[in-house]
């Protein structure tokens, strides 16, 4: 149970899982099922994390489903989230942002490769000067911890109007609104489908769906997808909508530039080559008074990189959790599923946090959920191979095109440091231009400094996973040193 930060004595639950998105959901409720008793920890005030997102209670949305694809799949482990709770095998903490997850010292010499319970450490509250602390120990840890948006730089980018293609559905989602009447849908991978069919669905003007990559990249990928019947149904679902609402799609073209004063009101596309590069003369405006822009998901690794989790370069250029076929990272004792093994959407986080509380409660995994997790990561792998971006998108930025937006750092600096300073990495780029030390950590431009820097996205291992007040670190206890080893 959560406790003050001075309180040693507090119970240690079986299982903790960092995340209330799908996987941590669909791991929650199995694990309780399973006789585990758990405790369920998530930033947001409601389950369902970024994908089923809920319209707040005061808007008195009658349908909210219309708004999902499975809505049925969220609302059956809602329900069983509740009955658990209720029961008391598990323990749901909305609202907590967990920052740190440390090991505790093992209580004997010689711990027989036991692996350590763990002490995770969150926040509470919103405004600095209104958050508090809870503590909790744990058993064992699942990371269930989800993504965001990859965005890639260009000029024009910051204007009020331009925001994530994500960021447009979590607001038809959440609010009930729309980013404007006349919105361009731009970037990469099958989110833009959704995104555009849901805005438009909702009353927007959809103009195009301009998306970089070309759809002949899925054939040499034909056997995963037709593993995947359901799969091809819902995109043609998409594709049928956009039909029906007179929505162009534009393949191998990319937004190059936004225009306008105090807000977007049109957008440049060109065509682009196969690397990415656009090609002369292809350029074209259209009017918009929003552009919603995506080039797929990054996992969000914080937690796990901070404790030492092995990682590797997923198909689709981000960087990603090593996890064996019982969903455990590298590190004894820390599980993980979801999009922190690799971008693949709901069903494949449903089923893989399934399939790691079978394995945390020492269960059996049943072979349809294993059939069922290699068919839908399959599918993920083609998707990830065909809209990777190219190498040649920096093509379209200028010299003072803004890459990092909280520190105002345009590509121009970037590239001096590269040419001039001897910068071959994002972490000397950094080091050199303040690229990335902003309020988000590098989540924006990450990928894109690391493009101009020539070198893959790396993970960054951080001890906190996002601003903590000094006055909760100081209130941190002691840390105890681990016994000394023979």
């Amino acid at each position: 149970m959560p406790t003050s930060p001075s309180d040693p004595t507090a119970a240690t639950t079986d299982l903790a899982v960092i995340g209330a998105g799908p996987a941590g959901l669909a791991a929650a409720v199995t694990a309780a099922r399973l006789g585990l008793r758990v405790t369920l920890l998530d930033t947001a005030e409601r389950p369902g994390g970024q994908y089923y997102r809920h319209p707040a209670a005061s808007l008195g949305a009658t349908r909210p489903q219309a708004l999902h694809h499975d809505w049925r799949a969220f609302t059956t482990r809602e329900a069983a989230l509740r009955a658990h709770e209720r029961a008391g095998r598990i323990t749901y903490l909305p609202g907590h942002h967990v920052w740190t997850v440390v090991p505790n010292p093992h209580p004997h010499p010689h711990p027989d490769n036991t692996p350590p319970t763990w002490t995770l450490h969150a926040l509470t509250g919103h405004a600095p000067d209104e958050t508090t602390q809870t503590t909790l120990r744990a058993r064992r840890v699942l990371l269930a911890t989800g993504a965001y948006e990859r965005q890639l730089p260009f000029p024009g980018w910051t204007l009020p109007g331009v925001v994530g293609a994500g960021g447009a559905q979590a607001m038809l989602k959440n609010n009930l609104v729309l980013p404007g009447h006349r919105v361009v849908v731009a970037g990469s991978g099958p989110l833009l489908l959704a995104v555009a069919g849901s805005l438009a669905a909702a009353g927007a003007t959809v103009p195009a769906v301009v998306e970089a990559a070309s759809y002949t990249a899925y054939a040499p990928q034909t056997p995963a997808l037709l593993r995947n019947p359901a799969k091809l149904a819902e995109g043609a679902t998409y594709g049928g909508a956009l039909l029906r609402h007179g929505v162009r799609l534009l393949t191998r073209h990319a937004v190059t530039e936004a225009h306008g004063t105090t807000r977007v009101e049109a957008v440049t596309l060109a065509r682009l080559d196969k690397d990415w590069r656009p090609l002369p003369g292809t350029a074209r405006r259209i009017p918009c008074d929003a552009l919603a822009v995506g080039h797929g998901l990054v996992p969000q690794l914080e937690l796990a990189t901070g404790l030492g989790c092995a990682t590797r370069q997923a198909p689709d250029g981000t960087v990603a959790l090593e996890l064996d076929a019982a969903q455990r990272t590298s590190v004894p004792g820390i599980w993980s599923a979801g999009e922190t093994g690799g971008i693949g959407g709901a069903q494949l986080a449903l089923t893989e946090g399934e399939i790691a509380a079978h394995a945390i409660a020492g269960r059996p995994v049943p072979a349809a959920l294993t059939r069922r997790r290699a068919r839908l990561r399959a599918f993920a792998g083609a998707m990830a191979a065909a809209h990777r971006p190219g190498s040649g998108w920096t093509g379209w930025l200028r010299e003072d095109t803004d890459v990092c937006r909280c520190e105002e750092v345009p590509a121009g600096r970037i590239r001096e440091a590269v040419e001039e300073l001897g910068a071959r990495d994002a972490r000397t780029a950094k080091l050199l231009t303040r690229a990335g030390m902003g309020w988000c950590q590098g989540r924006m431009c990450g990928p894109a400094v690391a493009a101009l820097a020539g070198e893959a996205p790396a993970p960054d291992r951080r001890p906190l996973s996002c601003p903590v007040p000094l006055g909760h670190l100081a209130a941190l206890p002691p840390t105890e040193p681990a016994p000394p080893t023979p």
